[in-house]
């Protein structure tokens, strides 16, 4: 309540044209598109004046942008007060957007494979439903990564506005293979320079089960060894549903624990080989031209009491397996040539946006507003 008196008390102050608040993940997370978006601001000197809600401003000393804690009142100044609102998850601050500003949500994949929204409605709570269709009434611009995302956004996103097909700024540098921070980004997680890494990143279950995922990678780097040569590594990467599980779950000490690493893109950009099941990572990923593996030993169960799918999986293009033994098999009769032919396929059929120039597109936009 006092919160909402401050707001209305700070939303009679002038909007700043120039500037723009971001945030991801509910304030807990600087990543996603939100942060490309930002970092090209800053990298290219443009007028804007940037703002971060954060729920650790102490965490983000390196980023050289204006940062205040998520919610706080000096937050909800600044939102009340910027043109710009972009980030990545529904707009969970129950907040009335002011006329003139322009609220962007990016969302957080460029393409995915679990049902979303109004599609998988009979599995989502009722208060999440309600905050969705609050947040849509917000929204100018919404921004899709392929022609089949902006279908999904139509019949899914309680959502008739304007939607961007230019691409999704997340996957800007995995496009553009940005090397620069290769070796810092293998330094924070302990890795060598010249060692290859394993992603192995699922998704949550509802339930939080989570018997049907790896443990055992000695026989996987094994073969990733024999057949694609070098010294591997294995970071693995649980939903954030799951970080406090993570003791429980990764208990080979030979695996990195990358799950409180802050920005997924960034262990993207030093993956060799990705395994995953349901999560839309594989389509970010799909743009690095390296190897997808699905690993789907419960794929009717999840079916059955997790979401529907928009795509049937015999249809992606990446590796599928669904016992231990058949990911073994997979690598070993890896064909790289088809396997990228594949990729080329499914990115035509999907009707890809990604150029690598989404973050770019999007400020041309913006400076349109000023």
């Amino acid at each position: 309540m006092i919160k909402d008196i401050f707001y209305r008390l700070f939303s009679v102050l002038p909007i700043k044209k120039k500037k723009i608040i971001f945030w991801g993940y509910y304030g807990a997370q600087y990543g996603g598109s939100p942060k490309y978006i930002s970092e090209h601001i800053v990298a290219h000197k443009s007028e804007f004046d940037v703002v971060w809600g954060t729920v650790d401003p102490d965490s983000m000393t390196n980023v050289k942008v204006r940062k205040v804690k998520f919610a706080s009142l000096k937050f909800l100044y600044e939102l009340a007060t910027a043109k710009f609102v972009i980030t990545n998850y529904r707009f969970s601050i129950n907040m009335n957007k002011r006329s003139g500003q322009i609220y962007i949500q990016t969302w957080h994949s460029s393409l995915r494979l679990k049902k979303i929204e109004k599609d998988a409605e009979s599995f989502l709570p009722q208060n999440y439903i309600q905050q969705a269709k609050r947040d849509s009434t917000k929204i100018d611009y919404l921004l899709s990564g392929c022609k089949d995302s902006t279908q999904i956004f139509k019949q899914s996103f309680w959502y008739d506005g304007e939607i961007l097909e230019i691409g999704t700024p997340r996957i800007d540098p995995i496009i553009q293979k940005e090397s620069s921070n290769l070796k810092g980004i293998k330094e924070k997680l302990g890795l060598d320079s010249d060692e290859k890494v394993l992603l192995y990143a699922p998704t949550f279950r509802k339930s939080n089960d989570y018997s049907c995922y790896l443990r055992d990678f000695s026989d996987i780097v094994k073969s990733l060894e024999n057949k694609m040569g070098g010294r591997w590594k294995v970071v693995v990467r649980l939903h954030p549903h799951l970080i406090n599980k993570a003791d429980e779950i990764i208990k080979n000490t030979d695996v990195i624990n990358g799950s409180s690493y802050n920005d997924i893109q960034e262990l993207l950009i030093v993956t060799d080989f990705l395994i995953t099941d349901y999560s839309s990572l594989m389509f970010d990923f799909l743009f690095s031209k390296k190897s997808v593996l699905l690993y789907l030993p419960d794929l009717q169960d999840y079916l059955k009491n997790e979401r529907d799918l928009y795509y049937d999986v015999e249809e992606l293009p990446f590796l599928k397996a669904f016992d231990h033994e058949e990911i073994i098999n997979k690598i070993q009769s890896f064909d790289s040539i088809k396997y990228v032919s594949n990729l080329s396929d499914f990115e035509e059929r999907i009707g890809s946006f990604e150029k690598g120039t989404a973050s770019n597109q999007l400020v041309s936009i913006l400076k349109k507003h000023i």
